[in-house]
């Protein structure tokens, strides 16, 4: 056992919220292990004008406010995706809000977007070395905004100069209203306002921040199709699939599994992986996608390339296999890279979701 899995054993000791925002603090202290090789060639991948040297990321939800990314990508991640930062500080929902669900590699969180708000981000972001890899952004709104077009609006402009890329979180499930705006009618105008406000920053001067927009897993097949209608009409940058669930099947264990938020881990692996395959093809492999939901293997990773995905996020699992799981998936995608005479990562995307 390294030193990193006793810490992580030690975290486990404590409850969820405590433990995230120790690692996170030790992390934003420069903290933390260290990527000791290189990645292999075969895991690069550029997209977006973007240089990824390897295709596995943070997800949004473990450095909330920008204070560990640069600890994170240290630590081998090809990408992190800060956030999700609202335009406005905010507490986020009553304690207690995370709980894991460790018989089943899984947790529920209604942490209802806690945030330092876009300022305090903004001033940790623009000392960051643009050159240690890419960090992306995740968007949302503060919880009973009367318009939440003009927060996304408001979050945009103050950090897509900042960002290698912005993400749109229209779904999480744990602020109300929020999953409303994948509607179609309501999806398009928040586009709209985000392209408006993205093409004044280029006729500025600035680089042209790809827009991707987050989606729920608990999207129906009509729904999922509406979602994917509006983003190739709006020539939309890319898509993450997906976010946590309501859903509850119906083999959990853990006592906690009654508890009301969002559940991600394991259990959301098979629906999210499915959810990612159909989006695939309705979009004719012709976006961008970001697969998230239960990936804790090289194993789990190949099946959301093969299924769809460009780049991968964990966030769950490092809360039971801690930092050393990022370099286990790195190594065994190479070797899956490798067993089927794939050159690059690029050359196996979508070749399971075909059919």
């Amino acid at each position: 056992m390294t030193a990193w899995d006793a810490a992580t054993a030690a975290l486990r000791a404590l409850p969820p919220e405590v433990a995230h925002r120790l690692t996170v603090r030790a992390l934003g202290l420069g903290l933390g292990p260290a990527q000791a090789e290189p990645d292999p060639p075969a895991l690069g991948t550029r997209l977006w004008d973007l240089d990824f040297a390897n295709p596995v990321g943070i997800a949004a939800g473990f450095d909330k406010d920008a204070e560990a990314h640069a600890a994170a990508l240290r630590m081998g991640a090809g990408f992190v995706e800060v956030g999700t930062v609202t335009p406005r500080p905010q507490p986020g929902n009553p304690r207690p809000r995370v709980f894991r669900l460790a018989e089943d590699e899984a947790v529920i969180n209604r942490l209802g977007f806690n945030s330092a708000g876009a300022e305090a981000m903004a001033r940790r972001l623009a000392r960051r070395d643009r050159g240690a890899g890419v960090v992306g952004v995740n968007i949302g709104i503060n919880r009973g905004s009367g318009d939440a077009t003009a927060d996304f609006e408001s979050a945009f402009r103050r950090l897509a100069l900042l960002a290698d890329y912005v993400a749109v979180n229209v779904s999480s499930p744990n602020t109300p209203g929020l999953r409303a705006l994948q509607q179609p009618a309501a999806l398009d105008r928040l586009l709209a306002a985000l392209q408006a406000a993205r093409a004044a920053l280029v006729a500025g001067g600035a680089r042209r921040v790809p827009i991707l927009v987050k989606i729920s897993p608990d999207l129906d097949a009509d729904e999922l199709a509406q979602v994917i209608g509006v983003a190739r009409g709006r020539a939309l940058d890319g898509l993450i699939v997906a976010n946590t669930t309501l859903a509850r099947p119906r083999e959990l264990r853990s006592a906690a599994r009654g508890e009301a938020g969002g559940l991600s881990g394991r259990p959301l692996f098979a629906p999210s992986t499915a959810l990612l395959a159909e989006t695939w093809r309705l979009t004719e492999g012709r976006m961008p996608l970001i697969g998230v939901g239960g990936i804790a293997s090289g194993g789990d990773a190949y099946a959301k390339v093969r299924a769809g995905a460009s780049l991968v996020q964990l966030y769950t699992a490092l809360v039971y296999q801690g930092p050393g799981l990022i370099a286990r998936i790195k190594r065994e995608l190479a070797a899956h890279l490798a067993a089927d005479g794939f050159a690059r990562i690029a050359d196996a995307v979508g070749t399971g979701a075909a059919s």
